[in-house]
């Protein structure tokens, strides 16, 4: 591989990391069949890097020319426990991290040792020669577990990697890294604003709404939730239950929320406040109730589950109200929230306090009642008038009609 092929490649890299968009696995993909068309015989590709992520460490890349199917992107789980850590600790990529090395290889067909299980895999399909790289990050640089950038090169051509060969991977794969830890950290920004902002609001983060004060005026369907009797239960159940309690029910309630498209603003402590949005108002406030059918369907089945596992157990309720509120930043120069305000959410928190007040899971402004098409507003059933706490006028609320449920 000449010198200014190796350049050239470097130089695209380069481009293709500034411009972003490109997934890791179609850089992994472009860059091995550049390198090829340039005479670097890689016969398959592997690259892997860790994120921040609530639920996996990190992904694994793939790529061959040389006919066997390849997930081209794997998620992986912790590797600290179980089967996992096992594999990780025979992993050539483990070896390296422990005795500080960057980079070792195998020449296949030379009699060395195949003293990892992936090297033997190499040697049994076929493989020449293999080489992997560990390109570390300065702690100052690392995000979560993203501390390095791993690689793995292999070849079947007849003699293996030539020296320019190694050369020029030596040079390629640090640029690659960078390229990829690139898409990477641009992925991990979104799971992050996703997931301690909701969809919605980090998005718009992401965008550039970050500006103190800067609201939009919406109107919204509106939805605040809370576990009935948690007090009780936090005061009698082991102290190793809440949080998982909190995270079974907590799943419940999001996923719900998410399957009819709305979108969770903020957790406060077993409460979630969400909203739901549409052109129609109708629209937004259709898609909250069938949240909450949904909520109502799977907190019977989590309770089934928990129940058979002698686990305590609750159910939720949730007030539903429809208005106008201010969406956007609120705080301080130095520590911003992105949520709702206004009179409408503190009605919604009232709405929703008042259920255990009349016994019912889900309690309807009349407002919200009288925005629903008529198929749903015939389910309803008024349950009286109240002065909630807070709001200057009495509120006739509704639930849904128990015949129904």
């Amino acid at each position: 591989m000449k010198t200014a092929d190796v350049d050239r490649i470097i130089d695209w890299l380069v481009r293709r990391g500034l411009q972003g968009g490109a997934g890791e696995a179609d850089l992994l993909r472009e860059f091995s069949e550049r390198c090829n068309k340039c005479g670097l015989p890689i016969s398959r590709a592997l690259a892997l890097i860790d994120t921040l992520h609530p639920v996996h460490e990190g992904t694994v890349f793939r790529w061959s020319n040389d006919g066997v199917q390849e997930n081209a992107a794997t998620p992986y789980g912790r590797s600290n426990e179980g089967a996992a850590a096992t594999n990780w600790q025979r992993s050539p990529f483990y070896h390296l991290l422990q005795i500080g090395a960057e980079e070792m290889r195998w020449r296949l067909t030379q009699g060395e040792p195949a003293d990892f299980p992936i090297v033997q895999e190499m040697k049994e399909a076929g493989h020449t020669d293999y080489i992997v790289f560990v390109h570390r990050f300065t702690s100052d640089a690392t995000i979560g577990e993203m501390d390095c950038f791993y690689s793995g090169w292999s070849t079947r051509h007849p003699q293996g990697f030539t020296d320019d060969n190694i050369a020029a991977l030596r040079r390629l794969s640090p640029t690659l890294g960078l390229a990829i830890k690139s898409g990477a950290l641009t992925r991990i920004a979104d799971t992050l604003v996703e997931v301690y902002l909701g969809r919605d609001a980090g998005r718009r983060v992401l965008e550039g709404r970050i500006q103190r004060g800067v609201a939009d005026r919406i109107e919204a369907a509106l939805w605040f939730s809370d576990l009935r009797s948690y007090t009780t239960i936090t005061d009698s159940a082991p102290p190793g239950e809440i949080i998982p309690l909190l995270n079974d029910y907590a799943e419940a309630v999001i996923t719900s929320i998410h399957e009819a498209g709305g979108d969770v603003l903020k957790l406060i402590g077993d409460g979630t406040l969400a909203l739901f949005r549409a052109d129609d108002s109708a629209e937004a406030c259709r898609k909250a109730l069938t949240a909450e059918e949904i909520l109502r369907r799977r907190v019977r089945e989590l309770n089934k589950k928990r129940k058979a596992a002698e686990r305590p157990v609750t159910t939720t309720y949730a007030g539903l109200h429809f208005g106008e509120v201010f969406y956007g930043n609120v705080g301080s120069v130095d520590r911003l929230d992105f949520t709702v305000v206004g009179p409408a959410v503190n009605e919604t928190s009232r709405i929703a306090s008042m259920c255990r007040s009349v016994d019912r899971p889900v309690l309807i402004s009349s407002t919200f009642a009288d925005l629903l098409p008529m198929q749903e507003r015939l389910r309803l059933v008024s349950v009286g008038r109240f002065a909630l706490r807070g709001v200057s006028h009495a509120t006739e609320l509704f639930t849904l009609d128990p015949q129904t449920l």
